[in-house]
């Protein structure tokens, strides 16, 4: 029989001897597997099913799929896709098979082929029979190794594949949970999120509804696609209607992680949803997990969508919505951290929510604000004082954005502060600190009560009443210097924490340098370590150096010159000191390059005094005018200020590039530090861009660039003071520019005074100046390296040198504190150091140089990399390999470290032989008689006779 004739007989109503002709067509649709035409066998693997339907027997089905396994494993792709169409139509006989061990072995062949579209096949067959192989461990690596292939057609056969959790409570724990990495692409993307969502469905068991919400809500958090319509909906609809508590935990959780990083996408019925399972839930832990999503979210800008749903949607009175209700009813809840969480929400909605009846909610917050504190600041329990930072955080948060009650706020706490606990008043004072930081005018009110207290906990040696001095004069600290009682003074330099506190931190920040260098005077005898007592007289020479600088006044210019060379004489004793506190462990870069930039500025800014003063002293020669005629330069007529005011100029742009040089060196800043070196950078700027303005070329100089000064947001009172002066120069100089001759003793005076109103701010050190909050390193290790650090490399001419570039990032107690690396940029460049003897030949440009620059990113802090450097040119070399890290922003940090290695390129042994050969030769043919070719000459004159 041929195949045409197995196929009518299968389609044929078959009685009589069943057997025999079961094993007839099983005897013909093997001769088809066993042709050598691909279409023959072809047609007969898509006979398979019609056999089954017709004789389901197991064990002509056990033989038929042994023979469909042979094919698989030895047929093409085709092949294979026609036996996984079989093994899918005939699912319901998968059971029938009897070796199921043989089977899987030939099909699970296949998975580790080269072709990644065997592979993918090979997966979907492999969950086309996970009813019948639930708990194969080897499938399930298989499919969990696939999900991370580079292949788009594996991946998504691998999602198919993951169909085994929907038979293996161990697959489900293991593959599902992989499928939240699938945001590669929208494709990907979509599908996991189709086969989970077919999964929560169909499988409503709790570990199953468990780990596939949450891998669901992964996986919509990553891509950020399709969020409110189907997990927000799921996971409140599951929060709503399903009775189990494990259950409802875990959507608050994942609901929680969706106000964290998607906040924009809540709509008002969401959550509004969320505040009606609030309101109707009996269990205070379900209770307070939904608080602290509706904590998290009010924060941000939910809380306006919730207020102002937009077109389409009618608001409702603050007061009267669900969200107001709730949270008013729980900050009196006997349950701490419920309070504490409807209170930061309350205070969220009064800041976020300025409407026009917010008085009545103003009061209630702050009703319910001061009941919490009351309650609280009388409980020494961790769980007490951590409700009682919670409200005081939440209480600063809304006088920063509601000044007016301010005053009566200060009021109770000054009045609670006498009557709390040590640790209730330490966090009191944290409160009282940051608003006298916001609000120094409120400050001088708080001297009577803290002077007072002051008197109280000095005369007691406990750990809570020393820290509590040491916060309460953090508070006089970050309000003025001039605030400072006798009472307060006698402790502070009694007791070393505060002393400590108060140098290093306010005072030193907000330019109180008159104070500090005394207080540092006084600090650096006790000390044990020779590094402490000389970094803290570097200290108090700095403080002493800017304090030189406080007394100039406008128009005095000689006294300009006196205080900076007095300055200057003390930054010199201060980097001397500084370079002698550092230590291998401790090497203090950034405050060294931070110094060496403030003396290089204040010797700029006294060299452009000068040269202002050289106009008077060294007026232009009487033939200037003449020489400017002739040249057509009018700067001519000025004389020699004109060049030497170029030089000025060039000066201060090279000190702006060394401040974005050490801005961009500074990885583990924080943000103020960063912000005051980008306005040092800027005031170098400012003062090249006023002499070219004033003198060099005041007809190109443009405004346009700093006219956005004035509307920039300040943050410090420093800052508020140097954006005053930028502005103020600048006015002045647009209204000079171009009214008066190239240079006149107007352009000069206002350029000296520019300088002294620049000088009249305090610098500011900031806290990386003193504290390192945040710690990140690099460590390389290159590969080959030498034996001695004095040792080439030797590599032949001829060939590259393969240079292994390995690296760890060390990080401190806090990593990501402000920053975190995204990846870490290897720069590679090569240069010859010298040059040997050798074969000249023409060697490209591009084959002489090495310059490569490759971005790696690091795998559980570990980055590895290689390059491939050609070195062509015999001689040595000097390789230097430099790592810089790239932020989460995309912006590039130049935070080292560099590494060098020497290399030393030799001439290939085969070349040098064949050379050796060559001038053998050619000393051998200078050596033969030169009286050889003389008959050849004859005999070429002979022709011509």
């Amino acid at each position: 029989m041929s195949l045409s004739t197995a196929r009518s007989f299968l389609s044929e109503a078959g009685y009589g001897e069943q057997e025999l002709d079961a094993n007839s067509a099983l005897m013909e649709l093997d001769k088809g597997l066993r042709s050598g035409k691909l279409g023959e066998q072809c047609e007969a693997v898509v006979l398979f099913p019609k056999l089954f339907q017709k004789y389901p027997f197991p064990i002509l089905i056990n033989s038929a799929f042994l023979k469909l396994a042979d094919i698989f494993r030895l047929g093409n792709n085709f092949l294979r896709l026609c036996v996984l169409k079989v093994t899918q139509q005939s699912e319901k006989h998968l059971e029938k098979i009897l070796n199921v061990d043989e089977f899987v072995k030939r099909v699970f062949s296949v998975i580790h082929s080269n072709d990644p579209v065997a592979r993918a096949i090979t997966l979907r067959m492999l969950g086309s029979l996970a009813t019948i192989i639930p708990e194969r461990k080897n499938a399930h690596h298989s499919v969990h190794q696939s999900l991370d292939s580079h292949d788009n057609v594996e991946v998504e056969a691998a999602i198919f594949a993951s169909a085994f959790s929907m038979w293996s409570m161990l697959s489900a724990q293991t593959l599902i949970p992989m499928l939240q990495h699938m945001h590669h692409n929208a494709s990907l993307a979509s599908s996991s999120r189709e086969l989970l969502q077919q999964l929560v469905t169909s499988y409503p068991s709790t570990p199953m509804v468990i780990v596939t919400l949450h891998t669901f809500t992964q996986l919509a958090a990553s891509s950020l696609i399709d969020i409110p319509k189907q997990v927000l909906q799921l996971l409140l609809q599951y929060l709503k209607e399903d009775p189990r508590k494990a259950v409802k935990r875990l959507a608050i959780q994942d609901l929680k992680l969706l106000a964290k990083k998607a906040p924009h996408l809540w709509n008002r019925e969401n959550t509004q949803t969320l505040c009606e399972c609030a309101l109707s839930s009996p269990y205070n832990s379900l209770k307070l997990g939904m608080l602290s999503v509706l904590s998290t979210l009010s924060g941000t800008i939910a809380i306006k969508q919730y207020f102002n749903p937009g077109t389409g949607g009618a608001s409702a009175p603050p007061r009267l919505t669900d969200l107001v209700k709730l949270v008013q009813e729980c900050c009196y809840h006997s349950n701490l951290a419920v309070a504490a969480h409807g209170v930061t929400v309350l205070a969220n909605i009064a800041i976020s929510c300025p409407e026009k009846d917010m008085m009545q909610l103003e009061q209630d917050t702050v009703m319910g604000l001061e009941s919490l504190l009351v309650l609280c600041s009388q409980d020494d329990s961790p769980r007490a004082q951590a409700t009682l930072k919670t409200a005081l955080t939440s209480l600063v948060q809304l006088l920063k954005s509601r000044p007016h009650l301010s005053q009566s706020a200060v009021e109770f706490l000054l009045c609670q502060l006498h009557l709390a606990r040590d640790p209730s008043r330490v966090l009191m004072c944290h409160a009282l600190a940051a608003i006298a930081t916001q609000l120094p005018v409120l400050g001088e009110g708080m001297l009577g009560d803290l002077v007072d207290l002051y008197r109280v906990a000095s005369h007691s040696s406990t750990d809570k009443q020393q820290e509590l001095l040491v916060r309460d004069t953090q508070i006089f600290g970050n309000v003025s210097k001039k605030l400072f009682h006798p009472t307060v003074l006698t402790c502070v330099f009694c007791l070393p924490a505060c002393l400590h506190n108060i140098s290093s931190g306010p005072l030193s920040s907000q330019g109180c340098h008159e104070f500090s260098s005394e207080l540092y005077q006084s600090l650096r005898t006790r000390v044990a370590s020779e590094h402490f007592y000389f970094w803290l007289n570097s200290l108090k020479e700095f403080s002493q150096a800017e304090q030189c600088l406080n007394g100039l006044e406008d128009g005095d210019y000689s006294a300009a010159m006196t205080a900076i060379a007095e300055a200057l004489r003390s930054y010199q004793k201060g980097i001397a000191s500084l370079t002698a506190a550092s230590t291998p462990l401790s090497p203090l870069s950034y405050q060294c390059d931070f110094v060496k930039l403030r003396i290089d500025t204040l010797q700029g800014l006294s060299q452009l005094i000068c040269t202002c003063n050289s106009l008077k002293t060294s007026p232009p020669p009487a033939i200037a005018t003449t020489i400017a005629l002739t040249s057509g330069n009018e700067l001519q007529r000025c004389g020699r200020i004109a060049m030497q005011m170029r030089v000025s100029m060039d000066e201060f742009r090279s000190l702006a590039a060394r401040y974005a040089d050490l801005y961009q060196s500074s990885f583990d800043a924080d943000s103020a530090t960063l912000r005051n070196v980008e306005l040092q950078q800027q005031s170098c700027l400012l003062v090249s861009h006023v002499i070219e303005a004033l003198i060099l070329d005041p007809h190109s100089a443009s405004f346009q660039d700093y006219g956005t000064l004035g509307s920039v947001q300040t943050e410090s009172e420093y800052e508020r003071r140097m954006m005053s002066v930028f502005n103020h120069v600048l006015e002045e100089v647009e209204g000079l520019s171009r009214k008066h001759p190239p240079v006149s003793y107007l352009h000069t005076g206002c350029l000296c005074d520019a300088v002294i109103a620049l000088l009249k701010v305090p610098l500011s050190f900031q806290r990386y100046f003193f504290q390192k909050l945040q710690s990140t390193s690099i460590k390389l290790a290159l590969s080959p390296s030498p034996r001695t650090p004095t040792e080439p490399i030797p590599v032949q001419n001829n060939q590259q040198l393969t240079l292994k570039v390995e690296g760890v990032v060390q990080h401190g107690s806090t990593p990501g504190l402000f920053r975190k690396i995204q990846s870490v940029c290897l720069n590679v460049s090569s240069t010859l150091q010298s040059k040997t003897g050798g074969p000249e030949y023409k060697i490209p440009l591009d084959s002489n140089t090495n310059e490569i620059e490759q971005r790696v990113e690091p795998h559980n802090d570990y980055f590895s990399t290689q390059f491939l450097l050609n070195f062509s040119i015999l001689g040595s070399h000097m390789v230097n390999v430099e790592a810089s890290v790239v932020d989460e922003s995309g912006i590039e940090w130049k935070t080292g470290p560099k590494t060098t290695v020497s290399v030393k390129s030799l001439e290939d042994p085969y070349a040098q032989q064949l050379r050796h050969n060559q001038q053998q030769q050619q000393q051998a043919q200078q050596a033969r008689p030169e009286t050889a070719p003389a008959p050849q000459r004859s005999s070429v004159y002979a022709r011509f006779q």
